[in-house]
This record gives structure tokens, sequence and C-alpha cells, in this order.
């Protein structure tokens, strides 16, 4: 096979750093359980198994401070984290959407695998 230019192209800048981000352990997981509507830090949490609060705390804190996570307080009492996602938080859900019909048709079943024939 010879080498071409073209087969050492670099991905696309944008899709580098959406992955950068996304591509973290549970921060789409994050940001479909604030798809809906705000959520408290204790119902995220239990929405999400496994995760721990400080994990939890940490991807919250990352996904604020770049915009996509708003951090609400609700004045008790008693005192109340919730968040919620931003415009540009919200307008992911598309692409969420997209990757959840994806996963149906070619993962199948919980654990499953691509089917044989998607497999061509």
């Amino acid at each position: 096979m010879a080498h071409t230019p073209g087969a050492c192209s670099t991905v696309d800048i944008g899709m580098t750093r959406v992955f950068g981000l996304l591509g973290k352990r549970w921060t789409g997981l994050i940001i479909a359980a604030l798809i809906q509507r705000p959520v408290h830090f204790a119902d995220l949490r239990r929405a999400i198994p496994g995760i721990s609060e400080r994990m939890l705390s940490d991807r919250l804190t990352e996904l604020g401070t770049v915009g996509l996570v708003l951090r609400q307080v609700d004045e008790g009492p008693p005192l109340r984290v919730s968040y919620r996602l931003t415009e540009a938080g919200s307008a992911l859900k598309p692409s969420l959407d997209e990757l959840g019909d994806w996963a149906a048709k070619y993962l199948g079943a919980e654990g499953g695998t691509c089917p044989e024939e998607f497999r061509k």
C-alpha cells in the first residue's frame, strides 16, 4: 500500500474539542440526565449509577466552566443545589437523541454488540 498525504490528515479540530469534553467518562450521562429539566445534586447522583459524589462534582464544575451547565442554589430550609443546562448545553439534545437511536439500532440490547448484518 502506497503512502499518501491524505492518509496522515488529522481529525477536525471541532471533533477533537467535542470528544475531548464529551468523551470523558460520565460527562455524556450527566448531560443526558439534565436534558429534560433541572435536577438536584442528590437526584442526579442517583440517576447515574456508579458515579461518585466527587466525580459528579468535578464533572459539573467542568461543564459549568465551559458554559454547558448552570448551578442554582435553592434557598431553604433546607438549602439545596440543582443544576440545569444552558442554551448551549440544551443544544446537544438532537445529537444525543441521534446517538441513542444509533445505539438502539447498532448495539441492540444492553451490553449487546453490533449485529452481524451491520458488520459489512
